[in-house]
């Protein structure tokens, strides 16, 4: 037996799916923002759709990309065309690519950048760039494990310095200590932590699954 719907059934359902559709979207910008890797979702043309709070920040601090009103650009003229290039690859042919952006020698430095291609099924193609990060491992990250670890305040600040890339000697340096007492530091947290060496301290660091902070700005989305 066939069954009928009545036309405030059909109104019903359609409304369901709009709201399913706008609580779906509201779900991935959170999911977004709990990255620790920047994301920006833009089109072909550059025009940005939305950045989490981890892009914006790596945006706004000397990276080769730079956010100008609702578009992104190159800030060094010789990553326009690699960066055009691969934006219209994406989101024309589904071409991905990993581009290697800035110069050494600029204010910006480099970064790598990883472009996907989103126009699988959907009716209007986009493309989603990820960052890399700038650090081993996130200040709250790093922090969460010096105390599972109960490092001492002094161990966690050593611990920073070195997820940030700091050789021991700058860290001697920077605390004004000698580089003995870094030493005996870095001995006390491996011992703590069960490292059997600073590459393996940097590896559990780099396996930390992403923590950031609930005190950051709100999800920003362009229309």
């Amino acid at each position: 037996m066939n069954e009928f719907v009545q036309p405030g059934q059909v109104t019903g359902r359609r409304e369901e799916r709009r709201q399913a559709a706008s609580l779906s979207t509201q779900w991935m910008g959170l999911v977004l923002e709990e990255l620790d890797h920047g994301v920006v979702l833009l089109n072909g043309a550059g025009r940005v759709l939305h950045t989490n709070n981890a892009a914006r920040a790596s945006l706004g601090d000397n990276h080769p990309l730079e956010l100008v009103g609702t578009h992104l650009r190159a800030r060094l003229l010789t990553d326009a065309v690699p960066l055009a290039e691969a934006l219209e690859g994406a989101e024309a042919s589904g071409r991905r690519c990993l581009l290697r952006l800035g110069d050494e020698r600029a204010d910006c430095g480099r970064a790598n950048v990883v472009v996907v291609p989103l126009n699988r099924d959907v009716s209007q193609a986009a493309v989603l760039l990820i960052l890399e990060r700038r650090q081993l491992c996130g200040d709250l990250a790093a922090q969460w494990f010096a105390l599972r670890y109960q490092l001492t305040p002094a161990e966690t600040e050593v611990l920073k310095a070195l997820s940030n890339g700091v050789k021991p000697a700058e860290v001697a340096q920077r605390q004004g200590v000698a580089i003995s007492t870094v030493r005996s530091q870095i001995q006390s947290i491996r011992a703590k932590s069960g490292a059997d060496s600073i590459g393996e301290l940097m590896r559990q660091l780099a396996l930390l699954p992403p923590l950031v902070s609930s005190l950051r700005p709100v999800a920003k989305l362009v229309n």
